[in-house]
């Protein structure tokens, strides 16, 4: 009599039924092809504006924008930084977003922990009346702010353009900081109140530390807004001195003809600021956004 030959329980729970692995892998490898075509979409542009920027006159004429430099023109960097100025629009963009950033998150931080820590009555009324500033088009407001500034002497001043900024950017990142704080257990709130924490020292100690993934989330999509930013600043700052990076490359363009090897320097300079802050905040991107939408 045949005896059954026993069974090894380690292979029988790990045995898979035929071609799924087959097809795990080939999904991976679609996934991956795709990833890396899109990739390419979003590198491609930014892989010919460097050979425009490094091009000479004559070359760019004389070739295709995706072929290479047949000599590479660095001095078109150092013209774009000096002779265009990028060195003065750089340092304006650069001091009002280091400013504007920290603060504009500071005020929403305190909005939001208002929201979700302190228990009042009109708390999603009021939550709401900061969401209308995210229905309302800033292009709505230019004419009266304009006249408000012309008369209180803030037109032409980066004081008076980084108050707009704030002013739009506010309820956005409400909207953020308040969905990631709801995320956060109101235990740790009884828990510093028994401990003698006051209200600010629970926002400041407790609260925003944790809140870390959403602050920096914050602060690329802010900076990345606030740098790239061109309608407020071209109708509030009128003086070439007091310009920032995207109304100072309009500058590059001239009235009948326009040197494109200068004017894709000066994009390329001004494309690293961001990159860098994107760098420096990424691996807190993801989970910032996905802590807040949860909320």
């Amino acid at each position: 009599m045949n005896q059954a030959k026993p069974v090894n329980p380690v292979k029988a729970v790990y045995r898979s039924p035929s071609g799924i692995g087959k097809r795990i892998k080939v999904s991976s490898l679609i996934k991956y092809v795709l990833l890396i075509l899109f990739a390419l979409i979003w590198i491609l542009p930014v892989v010919f504006m460097a050979f425009t920027a490094l091009k000479s006159p004559a070359d760019l004429f004389s070739s295709a924008f995706y072929h290479l430099p047949k000599k590479f023109q660095w001095s078109n960097l150092w013209k774009a930084w000096e002779t265009g100025k990028m060195n003065i629009y750089m340092k304006n963009s650069f001091f009002i977003s280091v400013i504007k950033v920290p603060l504009g998150i500071f005020i929403s931080s305190l909005a939001a922990f208002a929201l979700t820590r302190l228990k009042y009555r009109w708390s999603n009324i009021t939550f709401a009346v900061f969401l209308v500033g995210m229905m309302v088009p800033f292009q709505a407001a230019l004419i009266p702010l304009n006249l408000l500034f012309t008369r209180i002497g803030l037109m032409d001043t980066h004081l008076g353009l980084m108050m707009i900024y704030i002013g739009f950017g506010i309820p956005f990142a409400i909207l953020v900081l308040r969905g990631f704080f709801r995320t956060i257990p109101t235990e740790l709130d009884e828990a510093a109140k028994i401990d003698g924490c006051s209200d600010f020292a629970l926002y400041w100690r407790i609260i925003m530390p944790i809140a870390t993934p959403a602050v920096a989330t914050l602060i690329i999509i802010d900076f990345l807004h606030t740098w790239n930013e061109f309608l407020l600043a071209q109708i509030f700052i009128r003086s070439n001195e007091l310009r920032t990076v995207p109304t100072g490359l309009m500058n590059f363009k001239g009235e009948f003809s326009t040197d494109y090897g200068l004017l894709n320097a000066g994009v390329l300079i001004s494309v690293l600021p961001i990159l860098i802050v994107y760098l420096i905040f990424q691996r807190f991107f993801v989970s910032g956004l996905a802590g807040a939408v949860k909320g």
